[in-house]
């Protein structure tokens, strides 16, 4: 295992070159879409990505796996299934330690008192202030419902 210190970008790669030295195939060859997804971005918009960009990038191919994975199932696929799935495990490596319920809820009502917000006019004023807190180690969707359950109780 790498370094903590070292970046996030540094650390897939180096992961991907101990999957080759091992002869890892599966996990070499996940390793390998998450590197060309962040190269795509990078190249794309002409940007050095940082750890926060990588995470908002890692979160949407963890979404996008899941989804897969629904439909697989839904269709008898379960082999394509298992291949995402196993896409997934090691995705999931490099996203931060999922916050507890707890956790969300205070940066929620923190983002809430910060950003004067009186009622659902101003969710999106929320939502940009806990974005940046809690991309990749909670879900979104979840995250907005709690802010709209909190600002239609005011």
């Amino acid at each position: 295992m790498p370094p903590m210190h070292m970046n996030l970008k540094a650390r897939i790669t180096e992961d991907m070159k101990s999957a080759m030295r091992a002869r890892e195939t599966g996990r070499l060859n996940a390793i390998r879409l998450i590197l060309a997804a962040l190269k795509q971005k990078e190249v794309d918009e002409r940007i050095e990505l940082d750890d926060a960009a990588v995470l908002v990038i890692l979160d949407k191919m963890l979404k996008q796996r899941k989804d897969s994975i629904a439909q697989f199932e839904a269709a008898g696929r379960q082999d394509l299934a298992q291949q995402e799935q196993f896409e997934v495990t090691v995705l999931q490596q490099y996203m931060p330690q999922a916050l507890s319920v707890e956790a969300v809820t205070a940066i929620v009502e923190q983002a809430i008192q910060d950003s004067g917000a009186a009622g659902m006019q101003d969710m999106a004023r929320v939502m940009a202030l806990v974005k940046p807190q809690l991309a990749g180690r909670a879900d979104m969707g979840q995250v907005s419902g709690l802010v709209k359950a909190r600002l239609g109780a005011r």
